[in-house]
């Protein structure tokens, strides 16, 4: 059976300082001040299940960030050790560099490229990437997903209407 109970933890005055003044800030991340608070009550002599309580966060989650602070290297940074990890996955397939090339080949008419079109399509598109070497390989539906990304976003027609009605 886990221990629920724990010894508290020792703040130097700057470190307490520190924190109190990210639980405070308006500006700090409401995660990072929640994590700012749990260390200051575990520092306090508070118990993981009555700071978890008082939280409403679960207790694996106060023990989680009571292990994560004793773990933190000493010349770490307050924020240093309340910050996320880094999360796994793949790296992007897709630099912003190409993204813009992308983005900056599709502004350009087709005829400037030789190719008899008047629009170009995410097939096109993609081709002639790939034609120029701003890609290795890329699919139509990577250039359909980039050229939407950057795309304004147009305000519904409830907003219009109303827009309308008011003028």
């Amino acid at each position: 059976m886990p221990r629920t109970t724990v010894d508290s933890l020792a703040l130097t005055s700057e470190q307490r300082a520190e924190l109190e003044a990210l639980v405070r800030a308006h500006s700090t991340p409401q995660q990072i001040a929640l994590r700012a608070r749990m260390i200051l009550r575990l520092a306090a002599g508070d118990g993981l299940c009555v700071v978890a309580r008082e939280l409403g966060v679960w207790r694996k989650t106060v023990r989680r960030w009571r292990n994560r602070w004793l773990v933190g290297a000493t010349g770490d940074t307050v924020g240093d050790r309340l910050a996320d990890l880094p999360r796994p996955g793949a790296t992007p397939t897709f630099t912003p560099e190409h993204i813009c090339a992308i983005v900056a080949l599709a502004c350009e008419p087709p005829e400037a490229a030789g190719i008899p079109i008047t629009h170009w399509s995410q097939s096109e598109l993609a081709r002639e990437a790939v034609r120029r070497g701003i890609v290795d390989d890329i699919s139509h539906r990577s250039v359909g997903r980039f050229l939407k990304g950057g795309r304004p976003q147009a305000a519904s027609g409830a907003r219009l209407a109303e827009r309308q009605a008011r003028s």
